[in-house]
């Protein structure tokens, strides 16, 4: 297979993950989990600071789901593969706006 076919494959399939998320479910997760009472208490400011400030440590799609996971372990908030991917899928498309790949 050449690389423009890959590419295409590529492509085409990456909507089909995008699509699998819910971001309805991701934000009813983040209320759920208190994910913003959490935040708030280190990042003072509007709701959503911590995901906006020039520092943030997210910087990709993979690092908001590794966050989204490690906050999940650290926590034991006790969620399912999808829910992280859920919650990833609500901040990216409500805070970062990054590629998903």
């Amino acid at each position: 297979m050449n690389k423009r076919v890959a590419a295409c494959i590529v492509l085409l399939l990456a909507p089909v993950a995008v699509a699998a998320t819910d971001l309805a479910q991701g934000g009813k997760l983040v209320e759920a989990s208190k994910c913003e009472a959490c935040h708030r208490g280190k990042v003072p400011g509007p709701v959503g600071a911590i995901y906006l400030r020039k520092d943030r440590l997210v910087s990709s799609w993979a690092k908001l789901k590794s966050q989204v996971a490690q906050c999940n372990t650290a926590l034991n908030i006790g969620l399912f593969p999808e829910d992280e991917e859920n919650i990833a899928a609500f901040l990216n498309a409500t805070y970062y706006r990054f590629p998903v790949r």
